[in-house]
């Protein structure tokens, strides 16, 4: 959404499109806050959009008529299948896909634990065969990966403020990305859709407050 809580309204899990303690400051065309899925569909209405998620909360936050297939696997697995068949069948402009399975091992076993870095492995795979379906539809060399999570973990929560818990992963690669690169430069998680509007040559909206990660792209 390429803004926090404060913008967007969306303050904890209860939250629903009809039912919110703070109004967000303003509403797209699918009368929510404005997702990088809608800006999208509103800016390149023939881009082919694919959302394939595995918490069952995810397809709310988006705007309803904002992508081609909307689906919720069972489990990793199946939501990267879901995914990976969208990828051959419709050779798709953009794809989302969410796995949960690490942050329900960190919730289990402890974040940081065994288990859960045998989850992380399993996420890494399940990429790597995503990977593959971009190289067999011909389309890999034409596309930018993001791999970024929500949120860390301490124990077995996560929301208080400490590092463990608000520090994330972020890694970006593809065609217009700089290479071997560690951005050092501050970054939030709102930076994400301004970052994956600039690669699309995409206008923000006005009430969005992220930026676009500048140095994930090669200087000029």
């Amino acid at each position: 959404m390429g803004a926090g809580p404060e913008q967007h309204g969306i303050t904890s899990n209860d939250w629903q499109p009809d039912r919110f303690e703070i109004p967000p400051v303003c509403a797209g065309p699918g009368g929510i806050f404005p997702t990088i899925f809608g800006v999208l569909r509103e800016q390149r209405p023939q881009a082919v959009i694919g959302v394939f998620h595995d918490w069952d909360g995810f397809a709310r936050l988006m705007e309803r008529k904002a992508a081609d297939a909307v689906e919720r696997g069972d489990g990793p697995v199946e939501t990267m299948r879901k995914a990976i068949d969208f990828v051959k069948s419709r050779r798709p402009t953009f794809v989302f896909v969410q796995l949960d399975h690490v942050d329900g091992a960190g919730h289990k076993h402890g974040y940081g634990s065994p288990e859960y870095l045998a989850a992380v492995g399993e996420a890494d795979r399940l990429i790597g065969d995503l990977f593959k379906a971009f190289e067999d539809v011909r389309l890999l060399e034409a596309t930018v990966f993001l791999v970024s999570a929500d949120h860390g973990g301490k124990g077995t929560k996560h929301g208080n403020p400490s590092m463990a818990e608000i520090e994330i992963p972020w890694i970006i690669s593809g065609p217009g990305i700089a290479k071997d690169k560690e951005i050092r430069s501050p970054l939030n998680i709102y930076d994400t859709a301004p970052t994956v509007a600039r690669i699309f040559g995409l206008k923000p909206p006005g009430c969005w407050i992220g930026q676009p990660v500048r140095d994930a792209f090669p200087a000029k």
